[in-house]
């Protein structure tokens, strides 16, 4: 089926004709013709199928009619990070060209004088993050009264990792008889029912199975010990294992500071690397994504900030030196490549510490996924570092060094499994009944003391009284017994 058959209107089609696209995708041509009717779609496909066309040509054709008012735009579309955002508002730029349509991008790490004047002068389509849309909203900058078109991108996403509040409010802002339109890669039962607050009688269109990967990717798992300088040299050694086939990849970490440790590492073995997370700034972002897109960088490693709907068709490689925590991101990292019909590979570093991970993932997909050069069965036996450790701390703390003086004292601070205390005679004539209570309970109820080693002659005490000692230390109070012990009770 031709673009020409989903009803859009002239000026659309010239623009994708321009672009240099001839028939819809899936996903494209399920989805357009609903769009265009004004109902409330439910998209979900595999990532990278051209979902952001699904919503973007229609609106194109709706926004001919009418024009923008000042702080009241026609249409609003939510992204969960800013560079999915940006990457939208390429795209009506591109699709956009013969119309005059007024796009405005509510982003962080943006100045709000820039947008504020943007939304001053009326906009026909507003792209925005939750955060920044909220902000404008409540300096007055902003009214939602005139939306008529919603759009949720990455819906299960922005449901699913704390948008909820955020989406629930923006939504009352909104008119009611708007149009809504959630698209998204996964959209598991939990996350559909949520949608159901948000969308009236939706056109669910489903071209591919949910969390089903694409199959011109060509998924490869590698083990690996979990050390991380072990898991940096294995990841060095599959980049250069792929020779001229890797054009680009991308290198997904599961934490920030492992993005920054990596990439540092990489640009010291002499790799042509560029870091992106998300406390960069945008400009700093920005500018590594347009490097990545340009080739002027090969390895992009990233968090998972760059998984979701980033759009850089010619990406060879998806490395996961991380087995993502949640499933679902494994689904949205490996679709950064083999996209358009393209073919790629995705290559995941995977230690024993990661089998649970990795079940989940292999359980969502409903597929095994190949092993390279061996399970995690083929790992050598890991060392036993961590219990020779504690081992050693349990030495010091047992019996090796001055085992008889230090494990004494110890005993005696912790209630003593060591000798009894012994009472000096002369005390308990005068108190018998502490000396008594000291003395009695302890001897029935403890195990017998361990032999205490001899010491060495004193010539002074701790008071520095000279006198010499043949006789073992008192293992009671010593020489130090409290003041109130030696007072006479008149016995």
């Amino acid at each position: 089926m031709p673009f020409s058959e989903l009803g859009l209107s002239p000026k659309v089609l010239a623009a994708v004709e321009a672009a240099g696209y001839t028939e819809p995708t899936p996903i494209q041509a399920q989805a357009i013709p609903h769009a265009l009717a004004k109902r409330d779609v439910l998209g979900i496909a595999q990532t990278g199928t051209g979902k952001t066309a699904s919503f973007v040509l229609p609106m194109l054709t709706h926004l001919e009619k009418g024009r923008a008012r000042a702080r009241m735009p026609r249409t609003l579309i939510i992204e969960p990070t800013r560079e999915l955002a940006a990457q939208v508002e390429e795209s009506f730029v591109k699709y956009g060209a013969a119309q005059k349509v007024n796009v405005a991008l509510l982003i962080g790490g943006v100045s709000f004088d820039e947008q504020e004047k943007k939304l001053q002068r009326g906009v026909d389509v507003l792209i925005a993050t939750p955060g920044r849309l909220l902000d404008h909203f409540e300096r007055g900058k902003l009214l939602l009264t005139g939306v008529e078109i919603l759009v949720i991108d990455e819906a299960d996403r922005m449901l699913d990792m704390g948008f909820i509040p955020d989406i629930e409010r923006i939504c009352k802002l909104l008119p009611f008889t708007r149009q809504t339109l959630f698209f998204s890669a996964t959209m598991p039962p939990e996350i559909t029912r949520l949608t159901e607050q948000f969308l009236q009688n939706p056109v669910r269109v489903e071209v591919a199975k949910a969390a089903s990967t694409a199959t011109t990717v060509e998924q490869r798992l590698v083990a690996t010990r979990k050390e991380d300088y072990e898991k940096r040299e294995t990841l060095r050694g599959l980049v250069r294992a792929q020779g001229d086939d890797l054009t680009n990849a991308i290198i997904f970490c599961n934490r920030k500071r492992d993005v920054a440790t990596l990439s540092r590492s990489l640009e010291k073995h002499d790799f042509s690397v560029g870091a992106l997370h998300g406390d960069m700034d945008q400009r700093a972002r920005m500018a590594t994504l347009q490097a990545f897109r340009d080739n002027k960088i090969t390895l992009l490693v990233a968090s998972d900030v760059a998984a979701r709907g980033l759009d850089i068709p010619l990406v060879s490689h998806v490395f996961n030196f991380d087995v993502p925590i949640h499933a679902e991101d494994y689904v949205h990292r490996i679709g950064r490549t083999g996209r358009a019909g393209r073919s790629g590979k995705a290559f995941t570093l995977v230690s024993k510490a990661d089998k649970k991970y990795l079940d989940a993932i292999e359980t969502l997909i409903n597929q095994k996924i190949e092993w390279l050069q061996g399970d995690l069965s083929a790992l050598p036996q890991t060392e036993a570092a961590d219990d020779g450790v504690e081992e050693s701390r349990g030495g010091r703390r047992g019996s090796s060094r001055g085992s008889g003086r230090r494990n004494g004292e110890s005993d005696r601070r912790r209630g003593g499994r060591g000798a009894a205390p012994q009472v000096d005679v002369e005390v308990a004539s005068d108190v018998p009944a502490i000396a008594e209570s000291l003395s009695a309970p302890i001897m029935d109820e403890r195990p017998a003391p361990s032999r205490r080693p001899e010491r060495p002659d004193r010539t002074s005490d701790r008071r520095g009284r000279d006198q010499g000692r043949d006789e073992a230390s008192p293992v009671g109070f010593g020489d130090e017994i409290p003041a109130f012990m030696l007072i006479a009770t008149g016995v």
